[in-house]
């Protein structure tokens, strides 16, 4: 059989899910790789019936998680990069939880509560920073219009970041946003004790933005962006939406919204990361 025909995904990577991976096929073959179950003494009061994610051996090239997200709609696995400098993606030091449970969040909802939680407790100079905007949460951002196929843009900035030897994780998820809950990411647990709301804000940003998760980091998230906000005013009000999702990249990084907005302004890449 020619190595580039789809074949039945191998019995490990049926495991991944719930429906045992019935119909799911996959080309060219994986590297050497394994999947990860959830420590049980680092998920505590919980138990999972099956792997939270197959990773990679040894780095992953660039063409490798191209090949693979090109797959996915008919492996049902998306590829994602893992920066493993403090990572405990092999020690299984991550708490999945089921895509269905991101149905259940709004991210208007979620901003406001986030942005309301903040006010509460902040010092008056400290509100300065959200300025024009201040106490009142302005809400989602309009969309912007793609300026390229989201996919490729994705493909490119994976082989921008491949070039730093990362191995790559696959989950097994409709959509790539979806791999924060499934995977049980934990980076944001400072700002956010469950990834699952986190989860629904990329799905937004993935319709809104052709946004797409490329990699994940120990306290870090790399997208690629097909649509970014092109004017000074859809910018900043994106920049609202990003330091709802994370404050410190605004608090403990550009210090003001408005500055913040220059950095996204028709940028393909967003960068987050939490303290």
């Amino acid at each position: 059989m020619d190595d580039s025909e789809p074949r039945p995904l191998p019995p490990e990577l049926r495991s991944l899910f719930a429906d045992g991976g019935r119909g799911r096929t996959l080309a060219g073959g994986l590297p050497e790789g394994a999947v990860v179950w959830p420590d049980p003494t680092y998920v505590q009061y919980r138990t999972y019936q099956r792997p939270a994610f197959w990773l990679s051996e040894a780095p992953a090239s660039g063409a490798l998680w191209s090949r693979l997200r090109a797959e996915h709609p008919r492996s049902g696995l998306w590829p994602v990069l893992l920066e493993e400098s403090v990572q405990p993606w092999s020690a299984g030091q991550v708490a999945p939880e089921a895509a269905a449970e991101i149905d259940n969040y709004h991210v208007g909802a979620f901003m406001a509560e986030v942005w309301a939680d903040w006010i509460d407790r902040a010092a008056e100079e400290q509100v300065t920073m959200l300025d024009p905007f201040g106490g009142y949460c302005p809400g989602p951002a309009d969309p912007a219009p793609l300026r390229g196929d989201p996919d490729e843009v994705a493909d490119w900035y994976a082989g921008t970041l491949a070039a730093q030897g990362m191995p790559v994780g696959l989950a097994a998820v409709d959509r790539g946003a979806d791999a924060l809950a499934v995977m049980g990411w934990q980076g944001a647990l400072h700002h956010n004790e469950w990834n699952v709301p986190l989860s629904a804000v990329v799905r937004s940003w993935e319709d809104r933005f052709g946004a797409r998760l490329v990699c994940m980091g120990f306290n870090t998230l790399e997208l690629s962006v097909a649509g970014p906000p092109a004017t000074a005013e859809h910018a900043l009000h994106l920049a609202a939406e990003h330091w709802a999702f994370c404050p410190d990249a605004i608090i403990q990084g550009a210090g003001c919204l408005e500055d913040y907005a220059d950095q996204i302004r028709d940028r393909h890449t967003w960068s987050f990361w939490w303290d």
